[in-house]
C-alpha cells in the first residue's frame, strides 16, 4: 500500500489519524468524530465522490453551505479524491452566484438544503446534509477508497495516495469580487500544507488547544489558517454555526474551548455583550483578531478586571515565532496592525517578554522577517507602492491601467482539469478563475 504523502491537505488528517486515532478531532452539535473516524470518513467520501457520484480527477466541486463537520469531510474528500474543491459563499445569490458556478466549470454542487433554491438551473446539485440521499448520510455506510482499478486496498481504512500528488491543484479560492469580477486562486497541496506549517508555528497552535471555529469555512482564514492546521497538530476541534455569543460562552465557561479567533467586529459584539460582565470566560488562554485594526477601548474590556476577565494576559512569545509589532494607531482610536493575537496565558516559551503596547496588554505577532517595518513600508508591502505615497508622489507612481477581465475557454475534452500548462487559442486560460 502506497501512505497518504504527509505534503497533502488529507495526508495531515491522516497523519493525526495515525498518531492519536481515539482522540475527538471534531464536534458539531450532536456529532462527534475521532481523528480515526474523521480518516475514515474522508476515504468513504472520496469513494463516494468517484464511485458513486461518477466524478473524474480533477472535476470541481463547489460546497454551498454553511458550516458543518459535513462541509469539512467534503473538502477532504475532495482532496483525497484528487478532486478540486470551490467554497462558496453561503450569502451569495443570483448573478453572483451563477458567476462562480459557471466560471469554475462546476461538474457538482454541494449544498444544504435550504440553500439548494438559489442555485441556478442546469447544474448538477445533490444535498450536503440533512436530506435523505444526501452526501453526510452516504458516509454511513463505510466504503474504502482505493484509487484506480484493481488497487491493493491496505490495512488501514483503504487509504490511497494514488491521487495525492502534492502539486495537484485541490481548491478554487475566489476572491470577493469587491473591486473586480471575483477570480479563483489557485491552491494546490504543497502551498496550502507550507501555509498550514507557517499558522502553526506563527500562532502557536497547540495539540492541547481547544478550539472553537465560529467563522464561514468558505473563508480562508478560519479553514486555512486555524481548522486545518489545528487538524494537523492533533488539536480537540468545535465547529459551530456562527460566531453566537451565548454559545460561545458557554463552551468557554465549561472548559470546552480556549482558543477563539475572530475579526474585531466580531470581539466588539461579544465585549458588549450583556452577558459578557457576569459570565466566568477566564478559561479562554488565546484569542486571535485579524482583518482590521482592533479598538484599544475593546482591549481593555477584553482583559479587564474582575469575573468576564478573559485567560490571557501578557506574557512571553514562543522562541522564533514572531515578534512584537508597534501599533499603527496612536491614542484610543486604534489599536494596532491588523493581524495579530493575544498570547497564551502562560506565557510559556523563550522569545523574551511581550511588550504592553497601546495599553491594550496584548502582543502581536508577525512571521519572522529580516526587521520590523518602519515608515511607508508599514503601510504597504516592502518595495511596493503604498496608496499614501502614490498620492504623495504621483510623478514616480504613474496611474495602473484598469483592470480587464482575463478571457477563459472550456477544457478539451479528456483534459486534465487539475493542471493548465497551456495557453488555449485566441489567448487566455484553460483553468477558469485563475486570472486576474
Amino acid at each position: 500500500m502506497t501512505p497518504v504523502r504527509k505534503n497533502t491537505v488529507d495526508g495531515l488528517v491522516h497523519d493525526s489519524a495515525l498518531r492519536v486515532p481515539d482522540r475527538t478531532a471534531v464536534r458539531y452539535r450532536e456529532r462527534t468524530w475521532t481523528y480515526a473516524e474523521l480518516d475514515a470518513a474522508v476515504s468513504t467520501g472520496a469513494h463516494v465522490l468517484r464511485e458513486r457520484y461518477g466524478l473524474a480527477q480533477g472535476d470541481r466541486v463547489a460546497t454551498f453551505a454553511h458550516n458543518s463537520d459535513a462541509y469539512l469531510v467534503a473538502f477532504l474528500a475532495c482532496a483525497r479524491a484528487g478532486l478540486t474543491h470551490v467554497p462558496v459563499n453561503q450569502n451569495l445569490t443570483g448573478e453572483d452566484l451563477s458567476y462562480i458556478l459557471e466560471n469554475c466549470a462546476s461538474s457538482l454542487v454541494l449544498a444544504d438544503p435550504d440553500l439548494t433554491g438559489r442555485i441556478p438551473a442546469g447544474f448538477t446539485v445533490r444535498p450536503l446534509r440533512d436530506a435523505p440521499g444526501s452526501f453526510l448520510a452516504e458516509l454511513a455506510e463505510p466504503a474504502p477508497y482505493a484509487a484506480g482499478a484493481g488497487a491493493d486496498v491496505g490495512a488501514y481504512a483503504g487509504v490511497r495516495a494514488g491521487t495525492g500528488d502534492p502539486s495537484r491543484l485541490v481548491q478554487l479560492l475566489y476572491t470577493s469580487g469587491t473591486t473586480a469580477l471575483p477570480k479563483g486562486a489557485m491552491m494546490t497541496h504543497e502551498a496550502l500544507c507550507h501555509e498550514y506549517e507557517s499558522a502553526i508555528a506563527a500562532l502557536a497552535l497547540g495539540e492541547e488547544d481547544l478550539p472553537v471555529h465560529s467563522l464561514p469555512l468558505y473563508h480562508s482564514a478560519q479553514m486555512h489558517v486555524f481548522l486545518l492546521p489545528y487538524l494537523a497538530v492533533g488539536a480537540r476541534n468545535t465547529i459551530v454555526d456562527s460566531p453566537v455569543a451565548a454559545e460561545i460562552f458557554d463552551l468557554v465557561e465549561a472548559g470546552e474551548a480556549d482558543s477563539l479567533f475572530a475579526p474585531p467586529t466580531v470581539w466588539i459584539g461579544l465585549a458588549n455583550h450583556p452577558d459578557f460582565a457576569v459570565r466566568d470566560l477566564s478559561a479562554l488562554r488565546k484569542a486571535y483578531y485579524g482583518a482590521s485594526v482592533m479598538p484599544v477601548p475593546v482591549l481593555e474590556r477584553l482583559r479587564g478586571e474582575g469575573r468576564h476577565q478573559l485567560g490571557w494576559r501578557p506574557g512571553r512569545l514562543p522562541a522564533g515565532r514572531g515578534r512584537p509589532v508597534r501599533p499603527s494607531g496612536r491614542g484610543g482610536g486604534g489599536g494596532g496592525r491588523p493581524a495579530g493575537r493575544a498570547v497564551d496565558r502562560g506565557g510559556h516559551g523563550g522569545g523574551g517578554p511581550a511588550r504592553r503596547r497601546d495599553g491594550g496588554g496584548t502582543a502581536r505577532v508577525r512571521p519572522r522577517a529580516t526587521g520590523p517595518l518602519q515608515g511607508p513600508e508599514a503601510r504597504g508591502l516592502r518595495g511596493l507602492p503604498s496608496p499614501q505615497r502614490e498620492r504623495e508622489d504621483p510623478q514616480a507612481h504613474p496611474p495602473r491601467p484598469p483592470l480587464q477581465p482575463r478571457l477563459t475557454a472550456p477544457f478539451p475534452p479528456g483534459a486534465d482539469r487539475s493542471v493548465c500548462p497551456v495557453t488555449p487559442p485566441g489567448g487566455g486560460r484553460w483553468c477558469a478563475g485563475g486570472g486576474g
